[in-house]
């Protein structure tokens, strides 16, 4: 049997007359679009032209929720409950699901965004608001989470869950991310980032930071929207997963529900 994986990207983060990222260089080499929902980036226009564009080159549709923080860009930590996690997470949801069905396109997927997603990792309570969130919408929307809290919630709950890695962010030993802020957390240079890719698929994990091998389960693989050269970084990772035999295909058909 062939192996597959998804590729996803974070887009539709621009805002008004602020551009970020490179969606339409991005967007031909990915399977999955996370689309960002107007909290720490996007807005209704930017939402629509990223569904309909997702749309027009068979690019699977997913929410992209974060904290209400378009100065920090979602990557600061705010003091929320898990009753605003909740309800700040289904609206963003919502918000997304309008623009998907006035176009025809299946919502996929739901996939929290920078700090709001790096703390459910660990914070029980807020993974579970999102996961619950997830489920309240409906039943088949898939989460996607790289482990931890996150991971035992959806499956818990009952939440199809998509196991997420990336490819060009370094690791701790207890597979959470490295903090943006410290040295060697983003990875660089696109060839290298694309052979560290194949390798999780083929070997079901990554070495972190010390050189100790994690095991992951890998569904579908990150590519960030916002980093510099992002579309050469996904174009890479596009050729080297097929040239290693690795299919590549939107996540929603194989969906775990454990």
């Amino acid at each position: 049997m062939q192996r597959s994986v998804d590729l996803n990207s974070d887009l539709g983060e621009s805002f008004g007359v602020w551009r970020i990222g490179a969606d339409p260089s991005l967007l031909p080499h990915i399977t999955s679009a996370n689309v960002a929902c107007g909290f720490h980036g996007g807005d209704p226009r930017v939402m629509r032209e990223t569904v309909r564009a997702a749309k027009g080159l068979g690019v699977a549709v997913g929410a992209h929720p974060g904290f209400p923080d378009l100065v920090g860009f979602g990557r600061r930590n705010l003091a929320a409950t898990p009753d605003e996690v909740y309800t700040d997470t289904l609206y963003q949801i919502g918000a997304l699901a309008a623009f998907c069905r006035a176009e025809g396109v299946t919502l996929q997927h739901v996939k929290p965004h920078g700090q709001l997603n790096n703390l459910a990792y660990r914070d029980a309570a807020m993974a579970e608001a999102i996961a619950a969130a997830v489920r309240d919408f409906s039943r088949d929307l898939i989460l996607v989470a790289y482990g931890g809290e996150l991971s035992e919630q959806a499956r818990r709950l009952g939440v199809p869950l998509a196991n997420e890695v990336f490819a060009d962010r370094a690791y701790r030993p207890d597979g959470s991310l490295v903090p943006r802020a410290e040295p060697g957390a983003v990875l660089e240079g696109a060839g290298a980032i694309a052979a560290r890719a194949v390798r999780m698929v083929e070997e079901g994990g990554v070495r972190d930071s010390r050189g100790t091998f994690i095991p992951l389960e890998v569904d579908t693989i990150c590519v960030h929207g916002d980093t510099p050269g992002a579309a050469a970084v996904a174009a890479a990772l596009r050729s080297a997963l097929e040239a290693a035999g690795i299919a590549l295909h939107p996540f929603g058909h194989s969906a775990r529900r454990d």
